[in-house]
């Protein structure tokens, strides 16, 4: 009897295993032809999900405007609800963010507020083209994520990567997971991940680090409406392992420099060691045990869907009022002021150096992209910019990692000792080497 259950078990695991990731992988990678709204698409099936969600909503007059305002709303009253706004500073300045989001948004559907502002780069892109698509595509995104990550996928080939990881980015073998999951999933659940294995003695200060400002930029979901903002929908597959090439290729450069390098690789002064075992044998059997294993724990498909969904819903409600905010902010300094266009002379030798025939203004462009990783895309307009200025800019502002409107905050939440500058020179950094790796690539595939 028990030795049939084991096997039973073991059927389960096999099955979740292999039928989610497939799910996962057709979901995210596959690209398909469908019509959604009268409008055929050839993209990914997670991006004809989300359209046919807005189509849903599209009779009702401003419908898709209302959900994402909706949205807003909760994100600026959650804060004062669970009594969060008033922990730290942090928390009271975001919160005020959120509710300026709020503010925001109400301007744009009621147009309310200066003639400026109503303009194409200003509230209506900010809103309609980042806001409204984001509040659909995270919570439907999100639904899908789990078959990725929580079937056994990433730890399968993360035990395959293991050997390069200690290598080529300076950290253990268990960041793979890590890094993966930040990239496939969400940068705030990589940052929980990286920060609770760090005070569990597992990373060490500068691993952690590492790991932090490499790997922990946006998600997949955020990469599709990055991807359509550039427009490069069409070529999904090629912008998605491009932007993930050059944001792990930048990792590796800056782990080896100046202010990582100085990080002391020492652990948590709380925390007991915990070394990683090196695999040396059959590591086929081993990536298949570690698959089945968190295939075999991974509990109620339906259960997971339904707390992946939730988990998507409050990160869209914290994201989208700060986009609105902090985004516009930057849109007005940009407007208003050279702050970028002299940021932007950091990047120009370099936009420069990798022939961009929009070279000035990808460069002023990218300089936008600490305050919010967006707003690059205000930028470039499809139908005029070329091909590889876009791209760059694109998968710069993604491998870019670090922006001022969500991912600063998460990283100064964590026990792991950053400052403010030291993200700063980290940005600068990234953002050379991404335009000089991304630059090489639309050399050989865009020009």
């Amino acid at each position: 009897m028990e030795s049939k259950q084991s096997m039973s078990h073991q059927g389960a695991a096999w099955a979740k295993f292999l039928i989610c990731s497939i799910i996962g992988i057709f979901m995210f990678f596959i690209n398909i032809t469908f019509t959604v709204g009268g409008v055929t698409r050839n993209t990914i099936p997670l991006d004809h999900l989300h359209h046919f969600a807005r189509s849903l909503v599209a009779p009702i007059p401003f419908g898709q405007q209302y959900i994402a305002l909706f949205i807003m709303i909760v994100g600026a009253v959650y804060p004062f609800v669970k009594k969060t706004w008033k922990e730290n500073t942090l928390q009271l300045v975001f919160t005020v963010f959120k509710i300026l989001g709020v503010v925001a948004g109400v301007m744009h559907i009621f147009r309310l507020g200066p003639d400026f502002l109503h303009q194409g780069n200003f509230l209506p892109f900010l809103f309609n083209v980042l806001c409204v698509p984001l509040a659909f595509l995270i919570p439907v995104g999100s639904l899908f994520l789990y078959f990725l990550t929580n079937y056994g996928l990433m730890e399968f080939v993360g035990v395959y990567v293991q050997p390069v990881m200690r290598k080529v980015w300076l950290t253990p073998g268990r960041s793979a997971v890590d890094a993966v999951a930040s990239f496939i999933g969400s940068y705030a659940l990589s940052m929980l991940i990286t920060d609770k294995l760090y005070q569990e003695g597992k990373y060490t200060k500068r691993e952690a680090a590492i790991i932090l400002t490499g790997f922990s930029t946006v998600s997949i979901t955020f990469l599709v409406v990055v991807a359509n903002a550039y427009g490069f929908m069409a070529q999904w597959n090629f912008f998605f392992w491009t932007t993930l090439l050059v944001t792990f290729a930048t990792t590796a450069v800056t782990a080896r420099i100046y202010p990582l390098s100085s990080i002391p690789n020492e652990y948590y002064e709380l925390a007991t060691p915990t070394e990683e075992e090196p695999i040396t044998s059959n590591r086929f059997r081993t990536s298949l045990n570690e698959a089945l294993k968190v295939s075999a724990s991974s509990g109620n498909v339906v259960k997971n869907m339904f707390d992946s969904f939730t988990a998507g819903c409050r990160m869209v409600t914290v994201i989208l009022p700060t986009i609105m905010s902090i985004g516009l902010t930057g849109m007005i300094l940009a407007e208003f002021t050279p702050i970028f266009q002299v940021v932007g002379l950091i990047f120009y030798p370099f936009t420069l150096l990798v022939q961009l025939p929009d070279a000035l203004l990808a460069a002023q462009a990218l300089a936008t992209g600490i305050v919010e990783m967006f707003l690059p895309a205000a930028f470039m307009d499809t139908a005029i910019h070329s091909a590889q200025t876009r791209y760059v800019v694109a998968v710069s502002s993604v491998s870019g990692v670090i922006f001022f409107s969500a991912v600063v905050p998460c990283i100064l939440s964590t026990k792991i000792p950053f400052n403010i500058s030291q993200l700063v020179i980290i940005w600068v950094e990234r953002v050379i080497l991404s335009i000089l790796f991304s630059g090489v690539i639309a050399l050989m595939f865009l020009s």
